[in-house]
């Protein structure tokens, strides 16, 4: 079957996990054909798969500043411009209303408002040839300060001045940009037996636009919630008036739940992400928890090494940044330091996003900070008169002379910290139990999922609880050795990339034997023709209805 498989930045990578989730996913399923989308951003500059055709970029960042070529081929005319005053006024009211049906004209629940209005405006883009400038329009504007005024808006949304209407309709139009773009012929979208979202939000709206116009069904997966970043605040989002960022989380939240509405199987990567989803309006019963497949192999030999380790070692990886929590974790080193003085703490930094570390101006800073408390707290030390001192703490990077391999940092480890105060689905977590670690974390995002009963957690933002922890497992290296133990055997049977495929190979099958079947020339798609087709004999209704028909008749 074909897979339009709908991509941000053509880097649909699982939270931390920087092997490339898309690739696993397209090299393991073979038999299948991709049409790789990259919503929001360049296609991928790595070598593709045989069975992977890229489709060119679309979306914020990837097209023109201006309207889409296809979007000018001419002005709309009266009944067109009628249609898209109704449709962007339905917009408007759906993201500035607040939560009352009674707040919405005939009595609709908001998001419903917002749902015909997107609906409207993606017919009219297909009838006219796109949006051509009419979503940065002088109308637009007006119809959506209208919405602002009306009763019933957002309080923060009715304090919106013209800057915000301005600078909110720009916004809109790069996300709704998608609706311009040539998506209606079966040379596109039109193409796919089945489009598979690897986020919820922009980045699914192509897949919108089928299931609207060709019945394709729709599947999204989430590693990381991307409304939950949205909210914690993107880069850029310094200087932004209250009302316009109530407008922009508004829509944001409204086209990821219409997404999750829409979706016929919506397939969170853990139940964080999950109540995510349910919360914006996902039906129970079309949500399925996969979990993130990762490679495991790279880790067999330290985890299969049951002397590896060094004692009294405490390693923390990840990328340096504020939500992980840091200054806590020295603070409780120091407190462990204190009862035990022979202990150590390794803190190795990773690339963002597999590739060159992270040097952006918040990385330095915080790396900067955490280095002088270490260096306060912890003055270098010798061991005699004659030998140089040095600090029990040391800050290293993945790729250098102290840290050459990821496997090898695990190696070293005789317990592995996760001091986050924010996470999703913490991936150095599960390459922790890949190395038969014992761990200890704070209680936040996906980590007692992940980990079971296989390690130690303790409250965010407790030093005390997690120096307790950690020197409990110091302590008592045998209750490490069955902890770690225990930790590899549940990574390997819930996390492995082979485990991930088998899902997503059955959920493929599954949701194409319950779609519609679409004949196309020189296609060959399951279940495009029942069973009863490849049986000799007359298996018609008519013969059936006679009593002539059928192995019962």
């Amino acid at each position: 079957m074909r897979i339009g498989l709908l991509t941000e930045g053509g880097t649909p990578c699982a939270t931390g996990d920087t092997g490339g989730w898309w690739q696993r996913l397209v090299r393991g399923l073979a038999p299948h054909d991709f049409d790789l989308y990259a919503v929001g951003g360049p296609l991928p500059a790595v070598p593709l798969p045989p069975n992977t055709r890229p489709v060119p970029a679309t979306g914020e960042g990837a097209l023109p500043a201006g309207p889409p070529e296809r979007a000018g081929r001419r002005a709309y005319g009266r009944r067109d411009r009628r249609r898209f005053a109704e449709g962007f006024h339905a917009l408007a009211t759906g993201l500035t209303a607040e939560a009352a049906p009674a707040a919405v004209p005939a009595g609709d629940d908001p998001a419903d408002a917002f749902a015909t209005g997107l609906g409207a405006l993606a017919d009219l883009a297909r009838d006219s040839g796109g949006l051509p400038g009419a979503l940065r329009s002088d109308e637009a504007v007006r119809l959506l300060e209208a919405a602002c005024r009306a009763p019933g808006a957002r309080r923060a949304a009715a304090a919106a001045g013209l800057r915000d209407h301005l600078a909110f309709a720009g916004h809109l139009e790069r996300a709704l940009r998608p609706l311009s773009l040539a998506w209606y012929d079966e040379t596109a979208l039109g193409a796919a037996d089945l489009c598979h979202a690897t986020a919820g939000g922009p980045v699914a709206l192509p897949g919108l636009l089928a299931k609207r116009f060709f019945g394709t069904p729709l599947l999204v997966t989430e590693y990381g919630v991307g409304l939950r970043s949205h909210y914690l605040g993107r880069p850029g989002a310094t200087g932004r008036s209250t009302a316009l960022r109530t407008l922009l989380a508004a829509l944001h939240g409204r086209l990821a739940g219409e997404t999750y509405r829409q979706a016929a199987l919506l397939t969170p990567g853990n139940a964080h992400a999950r109540r995510w989803q349910e919360k914006l309006g996902a039906d129970r019963d079309r949500v399925r928890t996969v979990h993130p497949g990762m490679p495991a192999g790279r880790f067999a030999e330290v985890g299969e090494d049951e002397e590896s380790g060094e004692p009294g070692t405490l390693v923390w990886i990840g990328r340096v940044e504020p939500a992980k929590d840091l200054v806590a974790l020295l603070h409780a080193f120091a407190e462990l330091r204190a009862r035990r003085p022979d202990t150590r703490l390794r803190i190795v930094s990773v690339p963002a996003d597999g590739g060159e570390p992270d040097q952006g101006t918040d990385h330095c800073a915080y790396l900067a900070q955490c280095a002088a408390l270490a260096a306060q707290l912890f003055p270098d030390e010798a061991a005699g008169a004659h030998a140089v001192g040095e600090n029990p703490v040391s800050f290293e990077e993945l790729g250098g002379p102290e840290a050459p391999t990821l496997e090898g940092v695990y190696a070293s480890a005789a317990v592995v910290v996760l001091s986050s105060t924010v996470e999703g689905f913490p991936a150095s977590l599960v390459e922790a139990m890949f190395c038969a670690r014992a761990t200890v974390s704070t209680d936040v995002g996906a980590v007692v999922e992940i980990i079971g009963g296989t390690g130690l957690v303790v409250p965010p933002r407790n030093p005390r609880a997690l120096a307790d922890a950690c020197l409990a497992l110091l302590r008592d290296p045998e209750r490490r050795y069955r902890l770690g133990a225990a930790a590899r055997a549940r990574a390997l049977e819930l996390f492995t990339v082979d485990q991930n495929l088998a899902a997503f190979r059955g959920i493929y099958l599954e949701l194409l034997s319950h779609a519609p079947a679409r004949h196309r020339a020189g296609s060959d798609v399951p279940f495009a023709h029942p069973a009863e087709a490849h049986l000799p004999g007359s298996w018609a209704p008519k013969a059936v209805a006679a009593g002539t028909g059928g192995p019962d008749a």
